[in-house]
């Protein structure tokens, strides 16, 4: 069976499993491999959870017609999001190491001691732990997110845009 003829129900949902297996690997790999996430690396994964909703959503509603592009838009919008943030994160990794920004305080003392604004800035600008390359499969982490955001992206708008099932 062709994935790209599925109903849009079976598509979404698979956009969701996808979504779920994806940050499943996140938690092994933090906690089985020792793979502690950077800020950035955390943001990739609320763009993940982002995705997983939208696709959830849309695969158990079904709508017909214009009311797919709510559910199609919302997963689009957490995918723009995603590969925003793995392309900064690789771009901090590509730095040489003179120019590699110092580490950070963690990501939960921020929330508690900045605004939102201000933890948004501070996270984005990058920092010392957000430089460490660690791949798998002889690729880092963030180029494995940016491939299924842009992926992900892609199939929510070929499904949103089919006009059958």
């Amino acid at each position: 069976m062709n994935p790209f003829h599925w109903s849009y129900r079976l598509s979404f949902l698979t956009g969701f499993f996808v979504c779920a297996g994806l940050l499943g690997f996140a938690l092994y790999a933090e906690y089985g491999l020792g793979m502690y996430p950077c800020p950035l690396c955390i943001f990739q994964r609320i763009a993940f959870l982002v995705m997983a909703f939208f696709f959830l959503l849309g695969g158990l509603h079904a709508p017909r017609r214009r009311g797919r592009w709510i559910y199609g838009g919302g997963a689009l919008t957490g995918a723009v999001f995603g590969v925003a943030v793995a392309a900064r994160h690789l771009w901090i990794q590509s730095l040489p190491a003179d120019q590699v920004p110092s580490c950070g305080p963690p990501l939960d003392y921020m929330f508690n001691a900045f605004p939102f604004a201000k933890v948004l800035q501070l996270v984005f600008t990058g920092s010392g732990e957000c430089a460490k390359v660690e791949p798998i499969f002889g690729v880092p982490m963030p180029a494995w997110a940016l491939l299924w955001f842009v992926l992900l992206g892609g199939w929510a708008i070929h499904v949103s845009l089919r006009r059958r099932g």
